[in-house]
This record gives C-alpha cells, structure tokens and sequence, in this order.
C-alpha cells in the first residue's frame, strides 16, 4: 500500500463531494493500480439483506409480498371490527341496555359454554362414576346399614320416647295456658262492661251525642 499512494495522489483530484468521496481521473495509465488498491474496500449491502438460508430469491420476494398482502388484510379487519362494535354499541344504547345487561349476557353465555364443553361433560361423567362407585361400595354400604341401625335404636329407645312425651305435654301444657289468658281477657272486658263506671260512661256519651244532634236541628 505505500508504494501506491504515490500513483494515487498524481493522478486522483481530491475534492469534497457528495457522498464524501474523491474524484478520480480514470484516464491515468495508473488506473489499474488504482483499481487494485480498491478491490479491498467494502461494499455497503445494508439496504439489501441476503436471502435467508434455504430460500431462494424468487422465494423471499413471494413469501414478503404474501406477508404484505396478510399485514393489509388485519388492518381492513381492524377497522370493520371497530366500526361494528360502534354500530353495537349505538343499538344496545337505543335498547336502553346497560353496561350491567351485557355483563350479564356475557356471563350467562360464558356459563354456558362451558357447561357444554368437554371438559365439563367429561369432569360431569367422571364425577358420576366415582359417586356410583362410592356408593356401592361395600365400605359405603356399611356405613349406611350401620347409620340405619343407630336411628332405630335412638328412636325406639327409653331416653328419646320420654323426651318426644315431655315436649309434646309442654306443647299441650302451652296451647291451655294461651287459651286460658284469651279466656280471662275475654271475661274481663264483659265484666269491664257490664261495670257501673262503663254504664256511667256509655250514658253520657249518649247525652252528648243527643245534645250535638239537637243543637243541629235547632240550627237549621
């Protein structure tokens, strides 16, 4: 590279370009130095990256406008989307449905399909075997014959047959003491009645309604 630098500068005119790069007289007889001395410099690919491993040109050139074609076709689809939730959101507010109704709605819907989808059909029919086998199970048979066995007992024993005959005589003793407090009330207010106060009462009431009468009478 020394020994070159010389041919370089008598015959390349260096002056401030666009690119940053020097004007070179390609009519020099030392043109072919000039070439060699360059071939080491690097060329700038950054704005074409190479094919990817395994496709061809051909290939990346269809595979990205297919990916063009796809990107264009969400964005069509994102806008009909949002241009329809608008539309449904203007018809439920004409419906006069609430926030709190489409919750409601999407909730049933949300219970729904999963009371029909597989898994809960399957977990519903696993469940229903594991119970049938639970409860012909000899240990499961016991225990009931066994809880069977302590109810008769309990019901037919000494202990239990004088409780149910103290609390149905408590009951009994309860219904005779209510029946006779309403019978002394009763007996009270006809005594009240039949009293010399009571009588006393009713007649002056009489009086004045008499008295009220006539003073209406005599006013018209």
């Amino acid at each position: 590279m020394p020994a070159v630098l010389p041919w370089i500068a008598g015959d390349a005119r260096v002056g401030k370009s666009r690119g940053g790069l020097s004007d070179i007289n390609l009519n020099s007889p030392n043109k072919g130095l000039l070439a060699d001395a360059m071939t080491d410099v690097p060329v700038d690919n950054a704005a074409r990256s190479a094919a990817p491993e395994g496709l061809t040109l051909a290939e990346e050139e269809e595979l990205r406008s297919e990916l063009a074609k796809v990107e264009e076709e969400i964005g069509t689809l994102r806008q009909v989307l949002a241009a329809k939730e608008r539309h449904c959101g203007e018809l439920k507010r004409k419906l006069g449905l609430t926030p709190l109704d489409g919750l409601k709605q999407n909730l049933s819907k949300s219970w729904h399909d999963v009371q029909v989808s597989n898994a809960y059909v399957k977990t519903s029919e696993k469940l229903g075997e594991w119970n049938d086998k639970v409860t012909q199970s000899d240990l499961y048979l016991s225990a009931s014959s066994t809880l069977e066995d302590w109810n008769e007992k309990l019901t037919q024993s000494e202990a239990y047959k004088k409780t149910q005959e103290t609390l149905s005589q408590a009951g009994q003793k309860t219904s005779a003491a209510l029946s006779n407090v309403g019978s002394v009330i009763s007996r009270k207010l006809g005594d009240m009645r039949n009293s010399a106060t009571f009588k006393s009462f009713e007649d002056r009431v009489g009086t004045i309604k008499t008295s009220i009468r006539a003073n209406g009478l005599s006013d018209m």
